[in-house]
């Protein structure tokens, strides 16, 4: 398969920022590199001895690199909101442009560095699963474990949960500020046996999460068939029943049937999502939910916590706890009357 590879030179202080941006033009995955140097607790988190030698100094610069499909070889990579049976290929002159242009944006609010944006076509696909090479097993909170499936653990604890998951090209290893962030709130707001639905469920790592945690089940919907299926092998993975952990293919918001056939069965919602989806949805979560029910939303860049924070109350719903890393936001809000 070919692929333009388009590298963005830009600062350590703008990743998240510049990252966020490729996601909303439908990029469906960014490589970092920086020479950002380890913290003392990454360094414990990553479960080995020896680290390799940091042989150039911290500058503050990082490098985003993407790849996209070219031609009719792009089946099964889509570009992000259209189906497998729609899979379309980006036109890049049209991605570069918007590239550019969104880097002289954020140029204008925050320091973007040199903005130096490289395209060069290859057909090495190596790049597809080097990433494992870094992806170790770490530890969430107190008592949550992430393992890849090809890895090995050693610092185990009997009270521990662990997770088993093989990411794919789905989004949700745990490792992500937005998932940190979904992952400490169902920590707060899991009750024994409770129903959950999570929407958006990417790797599955939520709804397996809430249910070691003591839910008695969940569903999980998503609207990318690729993300379903890396679910079920997941789930299939961690030894979770279909009954316990359903996972489904739907668009909350484009198919009211669906969202009918939900009405007043969840007692926690979590949506690991971006703003722009979580707004439009908190209109149509409401009803799906139980008396008292816990929406969880994450997802959101810090500039859209307003806007997120009015959606929310807009639609009845009482905010409880509002938790922040880095540039993300996380909300926890009841339900409220009315619905």
């Amino acid at each position: 398969m070919v692929y333009t590879k388009i590298m963005i030179d830009t600062t350590v202080e703008a990743v998240d920022m510049v990252s966020y941006t490729l996601g909303e033009l439908g990029v469906q995955g960014v490589q970092v590199e920086d020479k950002l140097p380890l913290t003392e607790e990454e360094r414990r988190a990553m479960y080995i001895d020896i680290l390799p030698e940091q042989t150039e100094s911290y500058d503050g610069y990082a490098r985003l690199t993407c790849y996209i499909p070219i031609g009719q070889e792009a089946e099964g990579i889509r570009n992000s909101g259209t189906s497998l049976e729609e899979a379309a290929v980006m036109n890049i002159p049209e991605l570069l442009a918007n590239i550019r242009a969104e880097l002289d944006r954020l140029s204008e609010f925050m320091d973007v560095g040199p903005k130096t944006v490289t395209v060069e076509d290859t057909e090495d696909t190596k790049w597809l699963n080097n990433w494992k090479a870094y992806f170790k097993p770490f530890r969430l909170e107190e008592n949550i474990i992430i393992k890849p499936t090809w890895e090995t653990l050693e610092d185990k604890t009997p009270e521990d949960i662990v997770i088993e998951l093989d990411p794919g090209i789905a989004f949700g290893t745990g490792s992500h500020d937005t998932t940190k962030l979904c992952i400490r709130q169902l920590k707060k707001y899991i009750t024994a046996d409770c129903e959950m639905l999570d929407v958006g469920c990417g790797t599955g790592i939520l709804g397996m999460i809430a249910l070691r945690l003591g839910a008695g089940a969940v569903l999980g919907l998503d609207i990318d068939p690729l993300a379903v299926r890396v679910s079920r092998e997941n789930r299939e993975q961690n030894q979770i029943s279909e009954a316990a952990f359903v996972i489904r293919q739907g668009n909350l918001l484009e198919d009211a049937k669906l969202a009918a056939s939900l009405r007043c069965q969840f007692d926690i919602v979590a949506a690991n999502i971006l703003a722009e989806v979580i707004v439009p949805l908190c209109g149509v979560i409401a009803p799906l939910m139980r008396e008292n029910g816990i929406f969880i939303a994450s997802g959101i860049i810090r500039a859209k916590e307003d806007e997120v924070r009015q959606a929310l109350i807009k639609n009845n719903f009482k905010i409880v706890n509002t938790d922040h890393m880095g540039e993300w936001v996380s909300f926890a809000a009841e339900k409220g009357d009315g619905y």
